[in-house]
């Protein structure tokens, strides 16, 4: 199963703080926009993102169709397709993909401990 690029996606309670302590770490922008209080952050080859006010939990994201430095894949596995599959192995969503469209789509599920995972294709 192809599941896409991964990143964690960190709630947190003030961005320009967690951006200040992950830099220090070595992390440094990627992609975002403070001001609407969201930043991806890269460090080598992890990625983490930052935000503020959007998520209550942190989230394990998947992105299909996204190598590592966001860059469109020629090949990937439909997020409809790993649904489907998912599903098909009785694997309960919490929010599914409108499975009728095509292009950007996601759907999250959530393991025995809580943590919830998103799958969330940009292209």
């Amino acid at each position: 199963m192809q599941l896409g690029t991964f990143s964690l996606s960190l709630a947190v309670n003030d961005i320009k703080a967690s951006l200040t302590f992950y830099e220090k770490l070595g992390f440094q922008i990627f992609h975002g926009d403070i001001e609407q209080k969201w930043l991806i952050l890269k460090n080598e080859d992890t990625t983490i993102g930052l935000f503020e006010g959007m998520f209550d939990k942190n989230i394990l994201t998947f992105n299909p169709g996204w190598d590592k430095n966001a860059n469109q894949l020629d090949q990937f596995t439909d997020v409809r397709d790993l649904q489907k599959e998912l599903k098909d192995k009785g694997v309960t969503l919490t929010e599914e993909a409108d499975d009728s469209s095509t292009g950007p789509a996601s759907f999250i599920l959530t393991d025995p401990d809580g943590n919830p995972i998103l799958f969330d294709q940009h292209v």
